[in-house]
């Protein structure tokens, strides 16, 4: 999973990106927030990002706040890092748009916990994303097998949009993920299929009588 993380000070951006290579993560790295926010706004941008609070060009304040006023960016996962620890300042950031709060100097097993959080969030709303789409899919394959569908009085045949006539299971299987199981109702098994097996029997013991010699 990718990471952003943006920090003006290189000793904190080095600490940094060693951490979280150590725990399995891929690393950007930005040195100021107009940097964070333009990685932030590409096509296929990291979902998880730490953005430290005093960066040149932009704060990490002024990163969530444009973050949060684009609907791309709506998942993406933000942690605010900032040796500002007062009510006011967390207040102030959370308000801005950040996920979370992690006051420097951070310690280390604190940070890659409330990373972790972020990673687990990150990958619901990923899951939920593709359940919706797998649900919208669905929705529009039942809707395919609404309204008026012409079928035939005797054969129960159907016509498609192109005028042609198909069996009722072969339209419904190319319409739907439906799969058909053929087998014999009993209403049919007693009007059809019992008197042609007792016409076969009868047939089958006429042609055992024995001929006059």
């Amino acid at each position: 999973m990718h990471v952003l993380i943006a920090e003006d000070d290189v000793a904190s951006r080095l600490l940094l990106t060693a951490n979280l290579r150590q725990w399995g993560y891929e690393v950007i790295a930005a040195t100021n927030g107009q940097e964070a926010l333009e990685v932030l706004e590409r096509p296929d941008p990291p979902m998880l990002a730490v953005l430290d609070w005093m960066m040149p060009l932009l704060d990490g304040v002024e990163v969530c706040r444009r973050v949060r006023a684009n609907p791309a960016l709506k998942s993406t996962y933000l942690i605010l890092l900032t040796a500002k620890d007062t009510e006011e300042s967390v207040v102030e950031g959370l308000d801005a748009g950040a996920n979370d709060y992690v006051v420097k100097p951070f310690k280390r097993r604190e940070l890659q916990a409330r990373i972790q959080v972020g990673t687990r969030v990150v990958q619901l709303q990923s899951e939920l994303v593709r359940h919706v789409a797998q649900l919208e899919t669905a929705l529009r394959q039942v809707k395919e097998l609404q309204g008026l569908l012409p079928i035939c009085s005797y054969c129960k045949r159907v016509r498609d949009d192109h005028d042609y006539w198909e069996q009722i299971d072969t339209y419904v299987a190319e319409h739907s993920k439906a799969e058909f199981s053929h087998g014999i109702c009993p209403d049919c098994y007693e009007k059809v299929v019992k008197p042609e097996l007792e016409r076969f029997l009868e047939q089958g013991n006429e042609g055992e009588k024995p001929t006059a010699p």
